[in-house]
C-alpha cells in the first residue's frame, strides 16, 4: 500500500502502473473501448486521463449526466478535460428520468422530506445509463470512485459502485491530487487536468450546496488516520497514541465497520507497488 509523501519519481511509477494496469485489464476481458461519468471532479478527471493513456483518446468517451444540481463550473470542466484529453465527450441530462421517478415514489414517499435517497436516484440513473452504454458499444464502464471514500461508504452501491474495473480505488483521495498535480506539473504549463478541477471543493452535487466535508472528516486528516488503520493495521488506541482525537478515531473507524458491506461490493482495484 502507497504511503505518502511520494517523490516525483514514485509518481510517475505510479501512473505508469495504473496505465498499465487498465491495459491489461481491458485486453484480457476483450476490450479496445472504455469509458466512464464525467462529473467535473477530480476523481473521474484523473480516471479519465488513465484511460486516455492506456486506450488512447480514440477509444476513450466521457459522459457527463447532469443534475438539477449539477453546477455550471462542474458542468464545464467536465467539457474542459474531455477537449484536454481529446477524448469523446456525451451529454445525457437525467432531469426528465429523475423528475420521473420523483413522481413514481410520491405517493409512497408520503411527502417525507428530501434525504440521502432523493440523493442515491441521482448516483443510480446515472449507473443505469453508462451499463446501457457499456452493453449498447461494448465499452467496459470505468469506476471513478477513490480509497478514502470506499472505506467510508461515502459511495451509492449500484450507482457510482457501478464498473468492471476501479482503476483509482486503491488510491486515498490525497494520492489523487498528489497525482494529478504532477501530471499537470509534467506536462510544462498546459496544465491537462484543469486548475478548477483540482482547486474546487470537493461535492457530490446531490443537494444543494452539497461538500464532501459535510460528512467526511477534511481529506489530509481523513487519510492519515485510514493509512495508519489500513496500511499499518494499527488499534484505534495505537492511532490514539500517536496525537490523534479518540472521538474522531473512533467514529471514523466505527463508519467503516459500518460501512464494510458496501467495500465488498465495490469493482475490483488495481494492486499497487512502487517497487
Amino acid at each position: 500500500m502507497l504511503i505518502l509523501p511520494m517523490t516525483q519519481s514514485e509518481l510517475d511509477k505510479l501512473e505508469e502502473t495504473l496505465v498499465q494496469g487498465i491495459r491489461d485489464f481491458m485486453k484480457k476481458n476483450g476490450f479496445s473501448r472504455a469509458h466512464l461519468g464525467l462529473s467535473g471532479g477530480v476523481d473521474s478527471a484523473l480516471t479519465a486521463y488513465l484511460a486516455v493513456q492506456a486506450a488512447g483518446a480514440e477509444n476513450v468517451t466521457g459522459i457527463s449526466m447532469p443534475s438539477r444540481f449539477s453546477s455550471q463550473g462542474s458542468k464545464d470542466d467536465a467539457a474542459k478535460l474531455a477537449a484536454n484529453l481529446r477524448c469523446r465527450y456525451e451529454t445525457i441530462p437525467i432531469e426528465g428520468i429523475y423528475s420521473t421517478y420523483l413522481t413514481a415514489l410520491e405517493k409512497v414517499f408520503e411527502n417525507r422530506p428530501f434525504d440521502v435517497a432523493e440523493e442515491n436516484l441521482q448516483a443510480r440513473i446515472r449507473g443505469t445509463l453508462l451499463m446501457a452504454y457499456s452493453n449498447k458499444f461494448n465499452s467496459v464502464l470505468l469506476a471513478t470512485g477513490n480509497k478514502s471514500e470506499a472505506a467510508m461508504g461515502y459511495c451509492t452501491l449500484y450507482g457510482d459502485t457501478c464498473g468492471a474495473l476501479a482503476p483509482i480505488g486503491n488510491l486515498f483521495k490525497t494520492d489523487v491530487y498528489a497525482l494529478c498535480n504532477r501530471i499537470n506539473t509534467r506536462s510544462g504549463g498546459a496544465l491537462i487536468i484543469p486548475k478548477e478541477i483540482i482547486d474546487k471543493s470537493p461535492s457530490a452535487e446531490l443537494r444543494p450546496g452539497q461538500k464532501d466535508e459535510d460528512s467526511l472528516p477534511p481529506y489530509d486528516t481523513l487519510d492519515a488516520i485510514l493509512r495508519l488503520r489500513i496500511c499499518e493495521n494499527l488499534s484505534p488506541a495505537e492511532i490514539v497514541s500517536k496525537g490523534w482525537d479518540s472521538e474522531l478515531v473512533n467514529r471514523i473507524i466505527n463508519t467503516m465497520t459500518r460501512m464494510e458491506f458496501k467495500l465488498i461490493q465495490c469493482p475490483p482495484s488495481l494492486p499497487l507497488s512502487l517497487s
